[in-house]
């Protein structure tokens, strides 16, 4: 497990999924804010593609965030488009609506900085987020990374277009426990 000052990151466990299935993805207007495609239902089931982990896929790095004082589960951390050429992935995270406003989303992205960079050697991380978002911006200020741009009316969501933030963090850039 990958410890940061509140949380861990750990393998997703298989009793991780029905929660994150109803507090996370079956949330018609979460899961519209957090996903590029159109939300729709899917039956639960073994076979469900938001919760399948291949292992052999290391263009993605699914982890289960659990809180480190009792490990109780509190959401999802993703490292996805992983490209090892350019040395560069995006991140991405999703908390349970009761383990929100508690700074876990900042130690979550402490802690897949530290992933990225020490243990997988990325030169560059980067986070594409709703311009409203406002817990994920400060969580990836509070880290270190810089807004690049905006990417204007580039999400559907539920009935309307909304601006996109890109924010960037370069390796020589990051600070370890900044976002703390």
């Amino acid at each position: 497990m990958l410890k940061g000052g509140k949380v861990g990151l750990r393998a997703r466990h298989e009793d991780d999924i029905p929660v994150l299935r109803a507090e996370l993805y079956d949330d018609v207007v979460n899961s519209s804010r957090a996903a590029s495609a159109p939300w729709r239902p899917v039956t639960p089931g073994p076979d469900d593609p938001r919760f399948v982990v291949d292992d052999m896929d290391h263009s993605v790095v699914p982890f289960s965030v659990v809180e480190l004082e009792g490990g109780a589960l509190v959401g999802t951390a993703t490292l996805w488009g992983v490209d090892t050429h350019h040395r560069s992935a995006h991140i991405g995270l999703g908390l349970l609506p009761a383990s929100r406003g508690k700074g876990y989303g900042t130690d979550v992205v402490a802690v897949l900085c530290h992933y990225a960079f020490v243990v997988r050697g990325l030169q560059r991380l980067q986070i594409e987020t709703l311009s409203d978002n406002a817990a994920m911006l400060r969580s990836a200020e509070r880290n270190g990374f810089v807004r690049e741009g905006v990417l204007r009316s580039s999400a559907w969501v539920l009935g309307e277009f909304l601006d996109e933030v890109l924010l960037g963090l370069l390796a020589r850039d990051w600070k370890p426990g900044s976002g703390r």
